[in-house]
């Protein structure tokens, strides 16, 4: 059942967060005063969340959408993606049993408007997306950033943003299908092929799920220590995956997924969807262990190319952004 207003308990908020009349959450939109009656639709936010329950001031997480597209190879899209994922989260069940909270309004999401990025080239692209993650960062103070792409190029622009917010390396936890380490792909280094590539002089970085990898690749993680593949097969014979990814973690993580790391019998709106990838539920378990365990300081999901008539991706793609920002603020539900 998609969100909507509940006359009942306006505002959606919980705690110490403001609570607002029908007519003050329409003039929040910017509905005309002889208009804010009317039953109009949720506003395109993450999980419809009206404007001042999503508030900044009031939100504990800002939702950053960069519908980048310009160096997708094979099937492509990623530009809808961003705008797929608040679509489809608009009918998340607020309710996670796993807390026994309405967690969304209890930590307070803000979606910032779509970021477009110049057309001049992907050097230019990932320039301006780097300052524009700067300047973001500042404005969200202690905030929780989660980006939403767009392909996967746009991910080292934000981890360079982070990692030089910290006073010590950061370890990127990279959930793919691919490892992204390529010198350069179709003759530009900052292809989404190139992501992870781009980072290593500022992060270590431990891939997860990983089953289609050139040699090229390879020997770039042989050579560097900071560099840490774990296979897709390997993390279906146990969880012992688990254990090795964590001895590999850092204290100051920051996770980038790229949604082809989900086997594409549940995600096939994907540019590359690759067979024997990751389940729901393991995931889902190692992604609570992280968060409990070390200091997410960022993440963005990435590389949705939605299906038209195909809602099931885009759900679980929304879903799995609900789930990681309740497990960053587990602390809220547990104490």
């Amino acid at each position: 059942m998609g969100n909507r207003r509940d006359e009942e308990h306006t505002g959606r908020g919980s705690g110490d967060r403001a609570e607002f009349t029908p007519g003050e959450l329409r003039a929040g939109m910017g509905v005309p005063e002889a208009l804010r009656d009317l039953e109009w639709a949720l506003p395109g936010t993450f999980l419809g969340l009206d404007e001042q329950a999503g508030a900044f001031d009031a939100s504990r997480a800002v939702l950053l959408p960069v519908p980048y597209e310009a160096t997708t190879s094979y099937g492509g899209g990623t530009r809808a993606g961003p705008g797929a994922i608040l679509d489809a989260s608009r009918y998340i069940e607020l309710y996670d049993q796993e807390f026994d909270a309405e967690t969304g309004p209890a930590i307070g999401i803000h979606t910032l408007p779509a970021v477009e990025l110049t057309r001049a080239g992907p050097a230019e692209a990932m320039a301006e997306l780097r300052e524009v993650h700067d300047r973001v960062l500042e404005a969200a103070g202690d905030r929780f950033v989660l980006m939403l792409g767009g392909e996967h190029a746009v991910s080292s622009p934000a981890i360079r943003s982070h990692a030089a917010r910290q006073d010590e390396r950061i370890t990127v936890l990279q959930f793919d299908a691919h490892a992204d380490l390529r010198a350069a792909y179709e003759g530009s280094p900052h292809s989404h092929a190139c992501a992870m590539a781009r980072v290593l002089d500022v992060a270590d970085v431990v891939g997860v799920g990983l089953r289609a990898v050139s040699h090229e690749e390879v020997e770039v993680a042989r050579a560097h220590d900071g560099v840490h593949l774990i296979w897709a097969e390997e993390m279906w014979n146990s969880d012992a995956w688990m254990d090795e990814a964590m001895e590999r973690l850092g204290d100051k993580v920051y996770i980038t997924f790229d949604v082809d790391y989900f086997d594409p019998s549940l995600v096939p709106s994907t540019g590359t969807p690759e067979p024997g990838g990751g389940d729901w539920y393991r995931t889902l378990r190692f992604l609570r262990r992280v968060f409990e365990s070390r200091d997410v300081i960022g993440c963005d999901v990435v590389e949705l190319a939605p299906t038209p008539g195909l809602h099931a991706p885009d759900f679980l793609v929304a879903k799995l952004i609900y789930k990681l920002l309740g497990y960053r603020f587990h602390a809220l539900f547990t104490e």
